[in-house]
């Protein structure tokens, strides 16, 4: 099982992010005048982005980038905080600003975005060394409280009007659903992250089982949600 996931998890995460990219892209006119394209893009963003950190499995035996062994760039963190821990929560901030229809949770949402963005650099500066050598928690959690706030307003003024009848057929209702359940699992495991940059393999191994659990869900309801809900002309 150790070998299984050591060989695959990459490739299955993978697979299911990109076929939620495909699927998007497939699907691309029916949301091209509403919210969701955005979030389209958004998935393509994110195949590339971890395309991108893979550059990490060429480094060692003489790959192709071979020349950053033993500078800071030998490991992914930094890229990690800036496309996914920074990156991916102004995007649903920026997302669920265009969706949410109270100017209250709109400026809410704006003024902790902001705030957040500012936080994250400047936290960074001052944790420069632990920037590139290990995820930054405190930016983690940050993200994921904003996270938390753009889902809490979503159901609150779903179930304020008549959206909530037909709830089920939105695709932001799944957005919000998902992310939500996404950083509740994961933000936990942050807090244990000295064990995965450990030798103890049991819990690295379990977080690979986590995360990869949590990644299939997460990019399989995306997928699903592409497919089955019809596009909210409510929102641009």
């Amino acid at each position: 099982m150790e070998d299984f996931f050591r060989q695959n998890y990459l490739l299955l995460t993978h697979s299911f992010e990109i076929l939620a990219a495909i699927t998007g892209l497939v699907l691309y006119k029916k949301y091209k005048f509403v919210a969701a394209k955005y979030f389209i893009w958004f998935l393509v963003f994110v195949v590339l982005a971890e395309f991108i950190s893979t550059y990490t499995l060429y480094i060692d035996n003489d790959g192709y980038f071979s020349f950053l062994k033993g500078t800071v760039f030998q490991k992914n963190y930094w890229w990690g905080t800036i496309y996914w821990s920074i990156g991916s929560i102004m995007f649903f901030s920026f997302y669920f600003i265009r969706v949410l229809e109270a100017k209250s949770h709109r400026l809410i949402l704006r003024l902790t975005s902001y705030s957040f963005l500012l936080f994250s650099v400047l936290y960074i500066i001052f944790n420069w060394e632990a920037y590139f050598t290990r995820n930054l928690t405190t930016i983690r959690i940050f993200g994921a409280l904003i996270v938390f706030l753009c889902a809490v307003f979503y159901f609150v003024e779903v179930l304020m009007s008549d959206k909530i009848l037909n709830f089920y057929k939105s695709i932001n209702f799944y957005i919000a659903i998902t992310i939500f359940v996404w950083w509740l699992i994961t933000t936990p495991l942050m807090f244990y992250d000295i064990y995965f940059r450990s030798v103890d393999w049991n819990f690295i191994i379990l977080k690979w089982q986590i995360y990869l659990f949590v990644n299939i869900f997460m990019y399989s309801t995306f997928t699903f949600a592409l497919i089955y809900c019809k596009p909210d002309i409510n929102n641009d």
